[in-house]
């Protein structure tokens, strides 16, 4: 199934949240912080959006830090997406 975002959003499939911690004790699922980086896996289109032109500036494949409680989860064909507006991406992560 595919995915096509509207407007100024985007869908966002998480990476991993680490299982250890540096000193090697391992995590419990529910110990564990939600993750606050993915991967861009759909964009918009951008334009008008509540009276102001927006331009899309993420894209398909940038890995992204965002907000700890933005957007909504979904579950599609097993797998868990966050749909959100690009607002609440904080920055961009080059490798």
């Amino acid at each position: 199934m595919k995915i096509r975002p509207l407007f100024d959003r985007i869908v966002t499939e998480a990476i991993d949240a680490e299982e250890k911690t540096k000193s090697g004790i391992v995590l419990l699922a529910k110990d564990q912080e939600k993750p606050q980086m993915a991967v861009v896996v759909a964009v918009g289109p951008g334009g008008l959006v509540d009276g102001k032109d927006v331009k899309m500036v993420v894209k398909v494949g940038d890995k992204i830090l965002y907000s700890k409680y933005a957007g909504s989860e979904y579950k599609i064909d097993d797998k868990t997406f966050t749909v959100m507006r690009q607002s609440d991406v904080l920055a961009v992560v080059e490798d």
